[in-house]
């Protein structure tokens, strides 16, 4: 396979290379170069160099430089930059979206849809750059005028998992590039070829504006690079995707130097299937919600809550359907799923399955590790289907590959109660015809997710609405609506215009100059 990895060659990558960068410019690490294995095949794609503290340091004070330009540069005109990015990820969407899913392992059509996706967050900066809106208020004091304005708020710090290698760190970038600030990308370690794909890409751009070494950063590496950022006071916001314990730690270190944080952690995903559902669409949303990027996304299916009434019925169906999976090389189109991230996500899937057996889960479609031909990385696993009851301790935990639990409900608001009774709260469904079962699901009573959905499924998220939910989810929004505030700082200005200075409240306080 690695033979014939052309997109590589025309993504300008190096069989090794430095994983520090400040845009233009590379940086030479100190560090022991480290492989990136594909778990397509188990080959070494290329090596990259993480960073050491020294060139961190080299990259903080170059970003903090650039800020001081870039938040003077006015928004349209960095709106200007992102138009540009965008351009340029139109240009290399074939290439990336094939790297994307070589390194990571989802299949090429969601690889192609991730670059998509950073398109589309271009598309809306873009817009997003002339609707920095502030507000005027009404002052209780005579000739005064009240407003709010909004400023850049400095370099941005932003942590990113393996799942999705490119576009959630251009959710975060794109907005806040054209919100007067500067980027510093942490990605993770398991793609982090990706990301020197992106910022080469990037570098590109700057190079053709002119743009300040400093405006988009990478510092490639481990956890430690992550909680250098957590701890450096200068990066005033730090945007993290990945685990509950790791969202946990960001947030305390953040906190203690009184820094905002942005987390996207776990989810725990269900779909309630009402026995007013079209089946036939819940099936399609359930598969696709189960089992794209073979179970490793935030917004996974993972619980299907099925009514009594449709629920023998619904089963046959799933059954069915996951004897049409075709599992394999995700670089071949016409394979459903890809293999899981490496071993380690392996062995916690194989855990899980027996830990759903041992607590009395009964198996519809029974899971394993697939062998031979074309899985000879042993990251290839079966998609699976458990029966379970709600109380179960490993249907309150996310699991990080394709298994499905199901369980029955009797009214709706049992399944409510089943669907909210999880420590996460990411992304949500209800699948009905009834219009008064929909409403209720989306009214205060209903679902207590960030993101909720009437007939259609958990996975995916559109750009243009904010993206983040609840509970052990971290509470963080990205993406769209009014997320940009996060990257920037309000100010209040109030303007005396008279020749009185009254005070607020009434507030009487009288002095002379003689």
């Amino acid at each position: 396979m690695k033979q014939n990895l052309d997109f590589l060659k025309g993504l300008h990558m190096q069989e090794s290379q430095s994983g520090v960068s400040t845009g233009r410019n590379w940086l030479a690490s100190e560090s022991q170069p480290v492989a990136s294995y594909s778990p397509v095949d188990g080959q070494c794609i290329g090596w990259f160099m993480p960073a050491a503290q020294a060139q961190y340091e080299q990259v903080i004070q170059q970003a903090v430089a650039a800020f001081q330009q870039w938040r003077l540069v006015p928004p349209p005109v960095r709106g200007e930059f992102v138009r540009r990015v965008g351009e340029k990820l139109r240009e290399y969407k074939q290439m990336l979206g094939q790297l994307v899913s070589y390194e990571m392992g989802k299949s090429l059509q969601e690889g192609w849809g991730e670059v998509q996706e950073m398109i589309d967050i271009c598309d809306f900066a873009v817009g997003l750059s002339r609707q920095l809106y502030g507000l005027t208020m009404a002052s209780e004091r005579p000739s005064h005028r009240m407003f709010e304005q909004w400023h850049p708020l400095g370099p941005v710090g932003v942590i990113t998992a393996f799942n999705f290698p490119v576009s959630v760190w251009s959710w975060n970038a794109m907005i806040a590039w054209v919100c007067g600030d500067v980027v510093v990308w942490k990605p993770s370690e398991k793609t982090t070829l990706c990301a020197i794909a992106c910022q080469r890409l990037i570098g590109e751009v700057m190079e053709e504006m002119q743009l300040p070494e400093g405006l988009s950063c990478l510092v490639s590496g481990f956890a430690e690079v992550g909680q250098w950022l957590a701890a450096d006071r200068r990066i005033p916001l730090v945007s993290a995707t990945g685990s509950v314990k790791m969202g946990r730690a960001v947030a305390a270190t953040v906190a203690s130097r009184l820094g905002r944080t942005i987390l996207e952690l776990s989810g725990n995903n269900a779909i309630i299937i009402s026995q007013h559902a079209d089946l036939d669409l819940a099936l399609r949303a359930a598969v696709f919600g189960a089992v794209g990027t073979a179970g490793q996304r935030c917004t996974t299916t993972r619980r299907l809550i099925v009514h009594r009434d449709v629920y023998d019925r619904f089963k046959e169906m799933l059954k069915h359907a996951y004897g049409q999976l075709r599992i394999g090389n995700p670089l071949d189109a016409s394979n459903h799923v890809g293999p899981l991230i490496d071993q380690q996500a392996v062995q916690q899937y194989l855990s899980a399955i027996a830990a759903c057996k041992q607590q009395g889960g009964k198996f519809l479609v029974e899971g394993g590790v697939l062998e031979g031909p074309g899985y000879e990385s042993g990251c290839y696993v079966k998609p699976c289907i458990a029966e379970v009851t709600p109380d179960m301790p490993i249907v309150q935990e996310e699991t990080f590959a394709p298994i499905l639990y199901i369980m029955p409900y009797q009214n709706l608001d049992e399944a409510i109660a089943i669907h909210n009774a999880m420590p996460q709260g990411l992304s949500s469904a209800i699948m009905t015809l009834n219009l008064r079962e929909s409403e209720y699901f989306l009214s205060a009573a209903g679902s207590d997710c960030g993101i909720a959905n009437v007939n259609l499924g958990t996975s995916g998220a559109e750009i243009g609405g904010a993206f983040g939910g609840e509970k052990d989810t971290g509470g963080g929004r990205e993406s769209g609506s009014d997320a940009w505030k996060n990257y920037m700082r309000r100010q209040t200005c109030t303007i005396n215009y008279g020749a009185a200075l009254p005070l607020a409240q009434g507030i009487r306080f009288e002095i002379t100059g003689s």
